[in-house]
């Protein structure tokens, strides 16, 4: 008989792993998926249109929070961890529950779950969420553009609406965005490759997103969301560690194989971190992974224009999963506003409501408001919690301008950072040459 399994998830790696190891394994049925981290992506179905003729009535979805029940009435024999930015603890606390209540307990590798390009593939990874892997994403794009380069961005999985619908998207627009109704979360990562003229695929199916992505591209480039693994076999690939969370490289999953995996890592945020901080990460890296490239680099942060900050209170919204599971107290709009004579950061967290509220309780966040908008109504939330907090101006530090989605009945001002190498560092150009 079939192994009975149940995939652990977040609505990305889960499914990328049942397409890829377990849709077409007569040996393997897949009970269930189990959905943790983003918001509104449970009590639904993992389609049998992109499950398969062995599936005729889909999967059906539970909140992780059933995992023990689930074991027991589904008679599961194995649980597979499908998601990433978790503590090694946390992943062994969940596998323990798994094994308290009989199951097996095992995690797919590389091996398992890479497919294979016929152009290059560049992977850009991270140690953990917010380490700053989506501006070296953008700097490795603008040197192959530089080069005469081709790129094409595959972006990591963030198929929080109809599965279906979602199964291949392209995006080569604005419009693009716009017609797939999708996320402030999607949108921080979309909009400014195409604001460059950078193609960029995601979905759910990632083979057949692979057919169709790499035939209009001379490099595939991989922008491997939430400290995942690659999903591509990559011929560069570039993890970004964090070092104003020095020892995170070793003690989270799977942002410790990607620093254990990578040819290049570049240790970012070198002009905001102590000296200690940058050496603890070096010294990682060099007993880790003593054959990679090591790219120190920084991301200054620039106000628009126009932005004055002296002395007023400031209202900093930042990059939403950077602060929920990526653990940030805050990010590069507190340093934003701090560089720039802000009097006063104001805390939000009394004005939230709803969902908005959860959040709070769920994750530990600073005096700051997450960018989050997975439904309509927790945009609403979220532009509800912006007009009550008694700020005189609002600091944007997202990728997109939020002030397009939202009204805002105060003075906003958006706050931009791209990678820099430091002085005398390898560079980005020096560690793509094998693509170039």
């Amino acid at each position: 008989m079939a192994r009975r399994v149940l995939v652990m998830g977040a609505a990305g790696r889960d499914f990328h792993n049942f397409n890829v190891a377990y849709r077409g394994d007569p040996s393997v049925e897949v009970v269930a998926f189990t959905a943790t981290q983003i918001p509104f992506i449970n009590d639904r179905k993992y389609p049998a249109a992109l499950a398969g003729d062995r599936y005729p009535d889909g999967i059906q979805i539970y909140d992780e929070s059933e995992l023990d029940r689930l074991i027991k009435e589904l008679h599961v024999e194995e649980v597979v961890f499908a998601y990433s930015d978790v503590a090694h603890t946390d992943v062994m606390h969940k596998a323990s529950q798994v094994m308290a209540a009989g199951a097996s307990f095992g995690i797919l590798g590389p091996d398992a779950t890479m497919l294979d390009a016929n152009v290059p593939v560049v992977a850009v990874c991270a140690v953990r969420t917010g380490s700053g892997k989506s501006q070296t994403t953008r700097k490795v794009a603008a040197v192959l553009r530089a080069h005469g380069k081709i790129p094409v961005v595959v972006r990591h999985p963030m198929p929080y609406g109809d599965l279906v619908a979602q199964r291949v998207q392209r995006f080569e627009s604005f419009d693009d965005l716009d017609a797939a109704k999708v996320t402030i979360e999607e949108r921080e990562e979309y909009e400014p490759h195409l604001l460059k003229g950078t193609v960029v695929y995601a979905g759910v199916d990632y083979g057949a997103i692979l057919e169709q992505a790499q035939k209009e591209c001379d490099v595939l480039l991989w922008d491997g969301g939430n400290n995942d693994m690659p999903f591509y076999r990559p011929t560069v690939h570039i993890t970004v560690a964090d070092p104003l969370r020095a020892g995170h490289e070793t003690s989270y999953h799977p942002g410790e194989a990607n620093f254990r995996m990578a040819g290049v890592i570049v240790i970012n945020k070198v002009d905001s971190a102590t000296d200690e901080q940058v050496a603890e990460v070096q010294a990682s890296a060099h007993a880790l992974n003593p054959g990679a490239t090591v790219i120190l680099a920084k991301s200054p942060v620039t106000l628009e224009d126009g932005a004055d900050l002296t002395g007023k209170r400031v209202l900093v919204i930042e990059d939403g999963p950077t602060l929920t599971h990526g653990e940030m107290q805050y990010g590069a709009g507190v340093v934003a506003a701090r560089q720039h004579g802000a009097g006063e950061i104001v805390d939000p967290r009394e004005f939230a409501v709803g969902s908005m509220k959860d959040i709070y309780a769920k994750y530990r966040i600073g005096p700051v408001l997450p960018a989050m908008g997975y439904s309509d109504d927790q945009l609403k939330e979220f532009e509800h919690m912006i007009n009550s907090a008694p700020a005189d101006v609002v600091v944007i530090a997202t990728p997109i301008d939020l002030r397009k989605l939202v009204s805002i009945d105060k003075p906003a001002f958006r706050a931009f950072y791209e990678l820099e190498e430091a002085d005398g560092s390898p560079t980005i150009e020096d560690v793509l040459q094998p693509v170039l």
